[in-house]
């Protein structure tokens, strides 16, 4: 049988962190592209160990994944390991990288405003670095045809969020990077959709400002009455990996039990029918 292989970048934690354990409990095997420090490696084993579980292969690269040089020694090294055993191919390239600068656009200083190459960092690791993974694999002959490209995104693609703005920026430039990899992979028949995910108690969210109000605000008008987990988003990857899937692409995907439908806080959404 030929063996299932999912590439996922940010997979030390979060949904990406979650989606390595659900694909290899479905029989994917995984790469990892992670950057840890030593503190938090031990995270990085623990999901190894839940991938090797599932009597899958786990091979994790600590590293920066928008370093060009790197990125191409990488796909360089994957494509070495594979063909040694017949050339398997990835089924699933997800793009679930969380790192940016959270400043805002407009100060009476300028050292407390987002800079230019802030900036530019930001939309290089969150959005365009899944531009350049995928030529990667496309021009290495790595991507399977009929396979699966996601990337993670959020309603602040839309929203305003206090000095969120260049992750804002980032997230509405993936959607539209989803957009034009969908055209252009089509004829690999290979789908390309942003999941949407709901509001979601992760490490990157910590990292906002006023994460705690968002957060309970998100519970507050969420009519299941709860955050959304990447376990739940994790498993809807899964779902769309499916061949009854191979219609959907270009999508930006709602994952979130119904939160974004809600444009209010208050206790009427989420109280129990009697």
């Amino acid at each position: 049988m030929t063996q299932k292989w999912a590439l996922i970048l940010g997979a030390s934690s979060g949904f990406g962190g979650a989606s390595a354990i659900e694909l290899a409990k479905n029989g994917y095997n995984i790469i990892g592209i992670h950057l840890d420090r030593q503190s938090t490696m031990h995270k990085v084993a623990l999901i190894i160990k839940k991938i090797e579980k599932y009597g899958q292969k786990a091979v994790f690269f600590n590293m920066n994944a928008a370093d060009q040089l790197k990125r191409n020694d990488t796909l360089d090294e994957i494509k070495e390991r594979f063909a040694i055993k017949e050339h398997p191919l990835i089924n699933v390239l997800i793009h679930s990288l969380a790192f940016g600068t959270l400043k805002p656009f407009i100060t009476k200083s300028p050292n407390d405003c987002i800079n230019k190459s802030q900036m530019e960092m930001t939309l290089d690791v969150m959005a365009h670095s899944l531009v350049y993974w995928t030529q990667g694999l496309v021009q290495r002959d790595l991507l399977a045809k009929g396979g699966r490209i996601f990337t993670l995104t959020s309603a602040g693609s839309m929203q305003v969020i206090p000095s969120y703005g260049a992750v804002s920026a980032a997230k509405a430039a993936v959607e539209a990077h989803i957009r034009q990899l969908s055209v252009e992979l089509g004829s690999m028949k290979i789908t390309c959709n942003a999941i949407m995910a709901g509001v979601t108690d992760t490490p990157a969210v910590r990292k906002i400002p006023g994460n705690e109000a968002m957060l309970n605000a998100a519970k507050g008008k969420n009519p299941m009455g709860k955050l959304t987990t990447p376990e739940e988003v994790a498993r809807a990857i899964v779902l769309f990996c499916q061949p009854e899937a191979d219609w959907m692409t270009g999508n930006v995907i709602g994952v979130d039990g119904g939160e974004y439908n809600v444009s209010y806080t208050g206790d009427i959404v989420c109280k129990p029918i009697k």
